[in-house]
């Protein structure tokens, strides 16, 4: 919201804008003063490194062998934050192994039943259209 708020201030101004929005001006200006958190600069450093490792490794790992990859370096981090920072860096392993397991294999050749009710499920009353799913 601050960046929607700096791209518009000129036009509008920072309060009538934080009027309209569910947020106060003091919040909009404590967040361009005020230094980033200690999570924030462990995430842009961590960011780094999961990159890195991800990349080295022909871009297949998934969260749990990164977060291990990083634990063998003697980088101490959570596998949670490691999940949360590769959804935000839109990263994910791509490979999966084993096969796709189908359990059924639909006739397609078999007749099916006719859509008596072509796909309209509202009755006008009660008691009026019954329908049912056998599967």
């Amino acid at each position: 919201m601050i960046a929607f708020i700096d791209q518009r201030r000129e036009e509008f101004g920072v309060e009538p804008i934080c009027e309209v929005l569910p947020i106060a001006p003091s919040t909009c200006y404590a967040a361009k003063t005020q230094p980033p958190s200690a999570r924030r600069l462990r995430d842009e450093e961590l960011e780094g490194e999961i990159r890195r490792v991800f990349n080295e490794n022909y871009s297949v790992n998934d969260a749990r062998k990164v977060w291990r990859q990083l634990m063998r370096e003697s980088h101490v981090v959570a596998r949670c934050t490691v999940e949360r920072l590769m959804r935000a860096l839109e990263i994910k392993g791509e490979v999966v192994r084993g096969k796709a397991w189908k359990t059924t294999f639909p006739d397609l050749l078999a007749p099916r039943p006719l859509d008596l009710v072509e796909r309209d499920f509202t009755a006008a009353a009660p008691n009026r259209l019954w329908v049912a799913d056998i599967t």
